[in-house]
């Protein structure tokens, strides 16, 4: 199993950065994908997370509150990569990026708390600073 995260980089605020994240060696259709961030100091926080093909609401999105309506989650099944758009980047978004994977089924979506995303299904982070 592995998952790679990518795209991050120096942006000013306001400015926008795509992140990606590729994946390998399990079904990532049947799996939801969650996108997760750490700042110096802080605890890992959720971000965003898409469902599965197999869940009930395939494709449903959720956000944290401070990322609604600036970012996008999106997949691409046939590329098993899930994108996060980031627009009007702030400060405050500064943070190495994760992606992370759980097979969740049929009757939950997916969630951005951390403890449902077992160990062996987290990718290596990205580093995205926004300069103000």
């Amino acid at each position: 199993v592995q998952l790679q995260a990518s795209g991050g980089g120096l942006v000013q605020s306001g400015g926008s950065l795509r992140l990606s994240c590729t994946t390998s060696g399990f079904t990532f259709s049947d799996y939801a994908i969650a996108w997760f961030r750490q700042a110096p100091g802080k605890e890992r926080e959720g971000v965003s997370c898409i469902s599965s093909s197999i869940s009930e609401r395939a494709g449903a999105t959720n956000y944290a509150d401070s990322v609604k309506g600036r970012f996008t989650i999106s997949r691409d099944n046939a590329k098993k990569t899930v994108y996060l758009q980031m627009n009007s980047l702030k400060p405050e978004d500064t943070a190495v990026y994760y992606c992370a994977a759980e097979r969740f089924g049929y009757t939950m979506t997916c969630s951005t708390h951390p403890v449902y995303y077992g160990t062996d299904y987290w990718g290596k982070g990205t580093q995205v600073t926004v300069s103000s």
